[in-house]
């Protein structure tokens, strides 16, 4: 049997699992760190993310555990006649939920959040070195129709 997934917004008591889940692969390994300093520019984030009505960090549980957490952002666009699109970042599934759905329907579930909110359109990025992660969103019905571009700071 496998419990049911329930949807909700991050809280404050979330962030020790959310900073766990970004820093568990290969490349988030390499770019959190949890350690006291940085815990307090994760916090700071958290709560700019959580005070902006246009940011939103979801998170997927199962029996009450945080089993996946993505961050969903609303951005109005002068472009397609003033509409507004999501921008979906930072999707991240533990370790031992991966391959059972949970991602695919964390996505789905946010979709529907941008859909309600009167999104026209939902993009995101992902890393070219996650080929499995860029076939997994190309099964969700995203499409590569733009290079993406970074300039660090």
């Amino acid at each position: 049997m496998n419990p049911e997934i329930h949807y909700r917004t991050a809280v404050k008591e979330d962030l020790g699992t959310l900073i766990w889940l970004l820093s568990d692969d290969a490349l988030g390994a390499t770019r959190e760190h949890a350690d006291a300093e940085r815990m307090q520019d994760y916090s700071a984030a958290f709560d700019a993310i959580s005070g902006d009505p246009n940011n939103q960090l979801v998170v997927a549980e199962r029996e009450g555990t945080v089993i996946a957490v993505l961050q969903l952002t609303y951005i109005p666009n002068l472009t397609y006649t003033g509409s507004w699109r999501a921008q979906i970042e930072g999707v991240r599934v533990d370790r031992n939920e991966r391959g059972r759905g949970v991602g695919r329907a964390l996505v789905q579930h946010a979709i529907q959040l941008a859909s309600e909110r009167g999104c026209l359109i939902v993009q995101l990025t992902t890393d070219k070195r996650r080929p499995a992660a860029l076939e997994f969103y190309r099964e969700l019905g995203f499409e590569a129709t733009h290079e993406g571009m970074k300039l660090w700071l």
